[in-house]
């Protein structure tokens, strides 16, 4: 599990959100034997899943269905889990209410906050684990004007743990945003790029005013490890 914030969290420092009930947002992604996605993309799925579960209706509108659920879950630690599912499991997971967004060759499916302890019986006995992918070939360059989400060149993470590090950070940076930009965003398809930074691209990236993941160490990585920067053009411009 993985919790997002802009700031470091001070050492040894009393969170008042752990106070406050936790949920967490589960995120299935489609891994079928003989069809796997590739890494790049799946990264890229997921972060798109995200912003499209929080641009729907059902939690932008005051009366939205997942409106409360949405605010309760960012009330407290932003976490997210990413489990895998295939065959029967990934029907199964689909008959439950949730978003699925497809890449070239990823499909996940996001679905509203749950109680930490109180996942759907569908979702919780999906494994965690195992969440491992290839990139077939290196990813091109961006199209000028994407929005790129730059990971840590200098942390190993699992398939299944960057997906949830790539959803924090096209949070943060939807949170960063004005209407504007979030309608025009929306409008194209949240269209964005997963890469690597170069050791020193990395540097300059996390020592200006971009959103920056610090992981809350949960699993894989120490508490406060920089893991991923959003971004986002507009919010050079702010």
């Amino acid at each position: 599990m993985t919790s997002a914030s802009e700031t470091p969290a001070p050492q040894a420092a009393v969170d008042p959100r752990d106070d406050l009930p936790q949920y967490v947002l589960p995120l299935v992604v489609r891994l079928e034997r003989a069809t796997p996605p590739a890494r790049t993309d799946a990264l890229e799925t997921s972060a798109r899943a995200v912003l499209t579960l929080l641009a729907d209706p059902r939690v932008t509108a005051a009366d939205g269905e997942w409106a409360e659920l949405v605010a309760a879950w960012e009330d407290a630690r932003i976490r997210k889990v990413v489990r895998r599912a295939r065959g029967g499991e990934w029907r199964k997971a689909g008959e439950l209410p949730g978003i699925t967004v497809t890449g070239e060759s990823a499909e996940v499916r996001v679905f509203p906050p749950v109680p930490l302890d109180g996942w759907p019986k569908e979702l919780a006995k999906l494994q965690v684990s195992g969440t491992d992918l290839d990139g077939p070939e290196p990813p091109v360059q961006p199209a000028p004007g994407t929005p790129v989400l730059w990971l840590n060149p200098e942390l190993e993470m699992s398939a299944g743990k960057t997906m949830a590090q790539t959803g924090h950070a096209a949070q943060l940076a939807w949170w960063r945003l004005d209407d504007t930009r979030r309608k025009e965003w929306a409008e194209a398809g949240f269209p964005l790029a997963v890469r690597t930074a170069t050791p020193g691209a990395w540097v300059e990236l996390t020592d200006g005013d971009l959103p920056v993941v610090r992981d809350a160490g949960f699993t894989e990585i120490a508490p406060g490890s920089c893991t991923v920067v959003a971004d986002h053009p507009a919010l050079r411009l702010s």
